[in-house]
């Protein structure tokens, strides 16, 4: 099949079939007399597999060495459930990061009027506006060059 199919049977665009080429997490398609690359049931698994992988979140290293697991019939499980483990808890924490930015836009959007007024903390809050003003009332100390306080 021809990477158009290929991408529609694993659901990986075709662009990303020639990224995950182009990286070495796939060898190189073999090419047919037209040049085109060739793709084989087997290379539409893999390609599958790293479908539902970065669906799931996974890094592209993480991937590059979980594929390697999957085609190793010796590997030990304890390896790949370690993998999920890490990422698991790399999940969680992402997710809890998220919630507190969830609360913190949901505390400036109650906080803005929403009205003609061009008043908004939405803005203030990403201009900082609070930080120059703690700052210019001394109860902060003067940022650095990159805006970072010492």
């Amino acid at each position: 099949m021809n990477i158009g199919e290929a991408a529609a049977a694993s659901g990986v665009s075709a662009k990303m079939i020639r990224y995950y080429e182009s990286v070495g997490l796939i060898p190189a398609a073999a090419r047919g007399e037209n040049g085109y690359r060739v793709y084989g049931p087997r290379d539409v698994s893999t390609l599958s597999f790293i479908h539902r992988a970065r669906r799931l979140g996974f890094s592209m290293a993480r991937i590059e060495r979980l594929v390697d697991l999957w085609r190793n019939q010796g590997r030990a499980s304890a390896e790949v459930k370690a993998i999920a483990e890490d990422h698991i808890l790399e999940l969680r924490s992402r997710a809890e990061e998220l919630a507190a930015m969830a609360r913190t836009l949901e505390h400036l959007a109650r906080s803005c009027h929403g009205d003609a007024r061009p008043d908004c903390p939405i803005l203030e809050d990403l201009a900082g506006v609070e930080m120059e003003r703690q700052v210019t009332a001394g109860k902060l100390p003067e940022p650095n060059a990159a805006g970072l306080v010492r």
